[in-house]
């Protein structure tokens, strides 16, 4: 743009050659505005590109792939370096190849689990929020198969016994949590089914060849591709935490409180765990 102006303004001085440039310079023929200005707008874009570049930097973890992720790489800290590579925990306990489980414990595990899912699917049944229904039939769903485990032991002569203060406390904080509080809830939903699908089936497994033969549970098998089943819940749960943030401007420092049941769960959850041991 710098050549066009002078050309332009310079047609006069053809036509009339007692003026010239050297006598009376104009500041639109030099280039340093020109230059200037050029200098301001790359440091306009440098300045911005550099604000832009500190506030992704700024971003959770995970927070790109969605608030699932976001649960998942929380999670995945509270392991041990044994379990997960991302783990930041230290070992507490024997580990799991060293376990010696009881029929007995394992039995009070079963029935703490038990009511545990009875209360989080009938929570998503009534759905005191509206959000609870997108859970329902997710085919995750645990009760059920519980019940007929659970039925299996009896027919094995064992007595079954009733739910211990783990899984009576977890319970009843999850019902809490439901009626006041739906973004935490929601947390310990992740938390709980997950869970199972993964470090859960590996527990199951290593119990059985111990105590029941091989035999595998009911609350080990899930009808239809676990993988799917998996998927579809994530993309739920992706989906209500995206609601969450545009209709009720779910801001960074209540995702941050969700994210903070995340060790609440895992400490409920360890509690009943450890039944097996008993």
């Amino acid at each position: 743009m710098a050549s066009i102006t002078p050309i332009s303004q310079s047609q006069p001085l053809f036509k009339k050659p007692q003026f010239t440039i050297l006598n009376k310079p104009k500041p639109q023929f030099l280039s340093i505005p020109t230059m200037s200005f050029s200098h301001r707008k790359t440091r306009m874009v440098v300045v911005s590109a550099t604000v832009a570049a500190e506030t992704s930097k700024k971003r959770c973890p995970g927070e790109a792939k969605g608030f699932v992720e976001e649960m998942r790489f929380v999670a995945m800290k509270l392991h041990t370096r044994d379990q997960a590579k991302e783990g930041e925990k230290e070992p507490e306990g024997k580990p799991l190849g060293k376990w010696e489980p009881s029929v007995e414990g394992y039995l009070k595990f079963l029935v703490d689990s038990k009511l545990v899912y009875d209360t989080l699917e009938t929570i998503m049944d009534k759905a005191a929020f509206p959000e609870y229904a997108e859970f329902r039939n997710t085919g995750l769903e645990r009760s059920e198969s519980l019940a007929k485990d659970l039925e299996w032991f009896k027919t094995q002569g064992y007595a079954i016994p009733e739910p211990s203060s783990p899984g009576v406390s977890y319970a009843q904080y999850l019902e809490e949590l439901s009626e006041k509080d739906p973004q935490a809830l929601i947390c310990h939903f992740y938390n709980i089914y997950f869970a199972h699908t993964a470090g859960g089936r590996m527990i199951g497994k290593k119990v059985a060849e111990k105590l029941l033969n091989k035999e595998e549970l009911e609350f080990y098998k899930w009808d239809g591709n676990l993988s799917e089943l998996l998927q579809n819940v994530r993309e739920k749960l992706n989906r209500v935490a995206e609601m969450w943030e545009f209709a009720q401007n779910w801001t960074r420092e209540e995702k941050n409180h969700c994210l903070e049941e995340t060790e609440k769960s895992f400490k409920l959850s360890g509690d009943i765990l450890r039944l097996i041991l008993s």
